[in-house]
């Protein structure tokens, strides 16, 4: 089978400032090497500020933001992690509602590392077996969901797939998930 993704719309979702640069990146070229058109979104217009770990890095052109969209606007959804990126997004209702919508309508959603936040806020993770940055268990469980310290899961158990992982060293094994999934492939862990 193919890895295109012609004609797949893939979302990024950030906050305005404080998404880990590598977390955002390193998918984004994965899934527009594979074809898809990656956008990305935000609570605001203008550029958002990207961070290597607690370092000032690149600023990047926000596509739209989240309150101009919908869930049936995209294939999937990507939620980079970065401290401070996840902990905005959970503050906006907006952004938080666009999450929710892509596990009512079954579509794809892939988080790493401190991302998992978001998905906390917006009641997602009942039954859920994920992976995150360790010092995220604790919410995660918390939220009734079942977490592993692995290098990738892949959980089917709702409407939707759910694609995570735990830290940028998992990159390589996370973004071959992210496109294979999107091509409808065997995700193999």
């Amino acid at each position: 089978m193919s890895r295109s993704l012609r004609g797949r719309q893939v979302a990024f979702l950030v906050a305005p400032e404080g998404v880990e640069q590598v977390e955002l990146t390193e998918p984004w070229r994965a899934v527009a090497k594979a074809g898809a058109w990656p956008a990305l979104l935000s609570t605001t217009t203008g550029p958002v500020r990207a961070f290597n770990h607690l370092d000032r890095a690149d600023d990047f052109d926000v596509d739209r933001m989240v309150s101009d969209v919908s869930g049936d606007d995209f294939d999937a959804l990507v939620l980079p992690g970065g401290v401070a990126n996840p902990d905005q997004l959970r503050t906006d209702r907006r952004a938080v509602a666009f999450v929710r919508e892509f596990f009512d309508t079954g579509k794809p959603v892939a988080v790493i590392c401190h991302g998992p936040w978001t998905l906390v806020e917006a009641g997602v993770l009942a039954g859920r077996r994920i992976t995150s940055w360790p010092s995220l268990r604790t919410d995660i469980i918390n939220a009734g969901g079942e977490w592993v310290d692995e290098e990738l899961v892949r959980c089917d158990c709702g409407p939707s797939i759910l694609l995570s992982s735990r830290k940028p060293d998992d990159l390589p094994a996370f973004c071959d998930a992210v496109v294979k999934e999107l091509a409808g492939q065997e995700v193999t862990l």
